[in-house]
């Protein structure tokens, strides 16, 4: 199995490149994958990302996009909780992309 390492420590990551080890993530690991995605990472990003890691601890799953959009609207507001919104911060798929960055498996749903 391939792995990153980051602050000299090695994480493993599947085929796809996604965190194999859910509890391992943090913050650097989070800049590190963001930084593979050609995303850099804002006060928004960010947002979504920990919206994400909640969202999962609570449901124990990682929302497709729409369930997503639904889900930041309801919590973030109505500005945020939008298609165009999310694929602005992650234009490579907000639910996939940011799941990614978020440490958590790939949605259900996903290609």
């Amino acid at each position: 199995m391939a792995s990153i390492e980051v602050n000299g420590k090695s994480y493993e990551i599947d085929e796809e490149g996604y965190l194999v080890n859910l509890g391992e993530w943090n913050e650097e690991v989070g800049a590190y994958l963001a930084q593979t995605e050609n995303v850099t990472m804002t006060e928004q990003h960010w947002e979504v990302v920990n919206f994400l890691r909640d969202y999962y601890n609570e449901f124990q799953i990682a929302p497709a996009v729409r369930v997503l959009t639904k889900a930041i609207g309801k919590k973030l507001g109505a500005d945020k909780g939008n298609s165009q919104y999310l694929y602005e911060l992650f234009p490579y798929g907000p639910a996939k992309q940011a799941c990614k960055i978020a440490g958590l498996p790939k949605p259900t749903g996903c290609v």
